[in-house]
């Protein structure tokens, strides 16, 4: 299969928008499978996509599966990828590797936070886009409000594509904007397509959307854009190159529509991924060559002699050992060739197995070349890593990964359960960078950390699911941060004299808070001149006061937005060494960084709250209840929707209270949003606490 003729593709939106049900209609659709199955469905068999037991209990999808298909002369790589914001780094690797993305949108609800988030993590990784409203079977469904909040909210430039015949229960397929024709879907599985002229009724009107769409190709394409001023209609395929160019570029975002669930308009979609989206060689790739600096290297996919060059973007254990995913950026890797892992020190490993996925099945192969998504067997690395064929050093770009917000001790309730417990936590770690594990040195209890409730709460049912654990959780912990308000300057001397030689240090400078926009944890400025301090005792010095910063000074969480500058110093001949001055940054820190008022901060989410216009008030009342302040409220078919930030510490048992409040029709979604000042009483509460743990500890 050539490169021209290969799409890598991933599903993402909102929760409960329906991504799973539609990757489920392009296999049927492709012949991957052969039967439809729902993600909630009665048969019990839940969707293809969906193959963990979990996923298909709570109806949710949890890890990011991957398939590939056949369309036409097309073969396309599919990820579906997580709605929940819990599984945030699912969508955040998956878009890594990917060439292009379908954004699914509820044709009720339209742009929803989690919406909101996908679009800035497509942005990050310039991932072109296609937008599909999905749901026009739905009551109350209006496929044009959907296009102007993609246009106020994400700033897209969305256009439609396509027009919907008919709406709710008389939705019965599509218009096609560009070949101004009609698509009538038919048969149980909507299956029959039937081509044929637009409706008298609808002729106006398509007429005017056709402009719409070519107006805004114009102000993206050359071609179309000379002969719209010229007043000449484009040809239909300088109408569909332009678009293209438009979607490839980021400027242009064309709208398809239909309802997955109901089989209508999902053949069309997958029409405009082959013919919008890009192949792997209109994609720019950079690699970072590690034997000069760091230089960006491009990636060429289009010359199968280039060095390979792969990127291990997802790891799952399964039954016959760890299997990674791997996206090929450049050359070929054949069964049984030797590859290099350059992020873990060039680690020689031989390919045993290659294989590509369809959900949890997988057919052998026996060689896999540039643009294509594999996986490996047998492969010892950690996500993220990248492998050549040895002959360059050059590591991929890695993904963002964001920082744990919520806590849980954790312990296996059998002594003998130990083993496996470890073994569990070791897994985890591995395959989901945002699943944390960390041992609370003076408790010496275990402590998981992760994205929020459901995730950890799908961790400790996959430990006894799969590893026939049973724990015991201890109360969410909510993840504070410290900071500083003031600064000050700081002067130690570390002075030990004990038989033989002693200890001696001296450090002077500035502790200070960073601005509070900046994203950085901790930054360190060297300002010695003359030789105040040897260059070879800096780092130490470094060291110490991060070390510090990171056991915290107020409550005993770690603090953030800190610069310290090392200004000036003494060493003496014998006495100084790099443990003198690690010692002497940490005692600074501890006596100097109080002086600059330290004031404990707490996780803020951005949650938004869906429910019947009738307990719109009782909403609104929670959320105050619990520290929160209202962004902003929309209201549409008798649905609200409350925007507001919360302290994380507030929203435990929120779920509960809400279903409870709205007779079980309220839902909500929430993301961590940022880091802000607890109130001054809840400080102090804090401060007690860690005092009285502190003197508890030194008794």
């Amino acid at each position: 299969m050539s490169l021209e003729k290969t799409r890598n593709i991933g599903i993402s939106a909102h929760i409960d928008s329906g991504k799973t049900t539609l990757t489920e209609r392009i296999l049927f659709y492709t012949g991957r499978i052969h039967a439809i199955h729902e993600v909630r469905g009665k048969d019990g068999v839940g969707a293809t996509m969906d193959h963990m037991e979990l996923e298909r209990e709570k109806g949710i999808t949890i890890t990011s599966a991957a398939t590939y298909a056949q369309w036409g002369d097309h073969e396309i790589n599919i990820i579906d990828t997580p709605g929940h914001v819990d599984f945030t780094i699912e969508v955040e690797r998956s878009l890594r590797v990917l060439d292009g993305a379908i954004l699914v949108l509820c044709g009720v609800a339209g742009v929803q936070s989690q919406s909101i988030t996908v679009d800035r993590q497509m942005r990050r990784y310039n991932v072109p886009r296609l937008a599909f409203i999905n749901k026009l079977d739905r009551q109350g469904a209006n496929p044009y409000r959907v296009i102007e909040a993609l246009r106020d909210k994400l700033k897209l430039n969305a256009v439609a594509a396509q027009m919907p015949i008919g709406l709710e229960d008389n939705l019965k397929g599509v218009v096609d904007l560009v070949k101004m024709k009609s698509y009538v879907f038919t048969g149980d599985n909507g299956e029959t397509i039937t081509e044929g002229e637009i409706p008298d009724d609808m002729i106006e009107e398509a007429k005017q959307r056709r402009a719409d769409l070519i107006a805004a190709v114009a102000d993206v394409d050359d071609t179309v854009g000379e002969k719209f001023l010229m007043d000449e209609e484009p040809t239909e395929e300088e109408l569909i190159a332009g678009i293209r160019k438009g979607v490839i570029d980021l400027n242009l975002c064309p709208v398809f529509m239909g309802s997955a669930f109901k089989n209508k308009g999902v053949q069309k979609l997958l029409d405009a991924v082959c013919a919008y989206l890009p192949n792997p060689t209109q994609v720019t790739n950079i690699g970072l060559d590690q034997n000069n600096d760091e230089a960006e290297v491009k990636m060429d996919p289009s010359d199968p002699s280039k060095p390979f060059v792969g990127l291990a973007f997802k790891l799952d254990d399964g039954r016959y050992g760890q299997l990674t995913y791997v996206r090929i950026y450049q050359g070929v890797v054949k069964k049984g060739d030797f590859i290099y892992n350059i992020s873990n020190g060039r680690k020689k490993i031989k390919v045993p197995r290659l294989v590509r996925m369809h959900s949890n099945d997988m057919e052998d192969i026996e060689e896999a070349k540039a643009g294509d998504i594999v996986a490996m067997f047998g492969v010892d690395c950690a996500s993220g890593d990248t492998f050549t064929d040895g002959s360059v050093d050059i590591t991929m770009t890695s993904m963002h990964v964001p920082n744990a917000v919520i806590s849980l001790a954790i312990s296996p309730k059998e002594r003998s359960a130990t083993t496996n417990f470890s073994k569990a936590l070791q897994k985890f770690m591995k395959e989901d960078p945002t699943f944390r594990v960390h041992r609370d040195e003076e408790s010496g209890e275990t402590i998981i950390s992760g994205m929020g409730e459901l995730h950890l709460e799908v961790y400790v049912e996959r430990m006894k699911r799969e590893f026939k654990v049973d724990v015991i959780t201890g109360k969410p912990q909510v993840a504070f941060r410290e900071s500083l308000s003031t600064s000050t300057n700081y002067d130690y001397t570390h002075k030990k004299q004990t038989g033989g030689s002693g200890q001696f240090a001296k450090v002077m400078g500035k502790i200070e808070p960073l601005p509070e926009d900046s994203e950085e944890v901790f930054v360190f400025e060297n300002k010695i001149v003359g030789g105040k301090i040897p260059k070879e005792y800096i780092p130490a010095v470094e060291k110490g006061f991060k070390e510090q910063f990171e056991k915290g000074i107020l409550i005993g969480y770690p603090m953030i937005g800190v610069k310290v500058s090392l200004e000036d110093g003494q060493f003496h001949d014998v006495d100084s060494s790099e443990m003198a001055f690690r010692i002497a940054a940490m005692a600074a820190c501890r006596e100097f960084a109080k002086k600059c008022n330290p004031v404990a901060l707490e996780p803020i989410m951005k949650v938004e709250v869906s429910l019947p216009e009738e307990f719109q008030g009782g909403g609104m009342g929670m959320l105050n209840q619990r520290r929160g302040i209202i962004q902003g409220t929309t209201t549409q078919e008798g649905y609200a929707v409350i925007e507001a930030e919360v302290p994380l510490t507030e929203m435990f048992g929120f779920s509960t209270d809400l279903r409870s409040a709205t007779q079980g029709k309220g839902e909500f979604s929430m993301e961590f949003a940022k880091y802000s000042r607890v109130p001054s009483n809840i400080q102090e509460e804090l401060v007690k606490k860690y005092e009285e743990k502190k003197a508890e500890e030194n008794k």
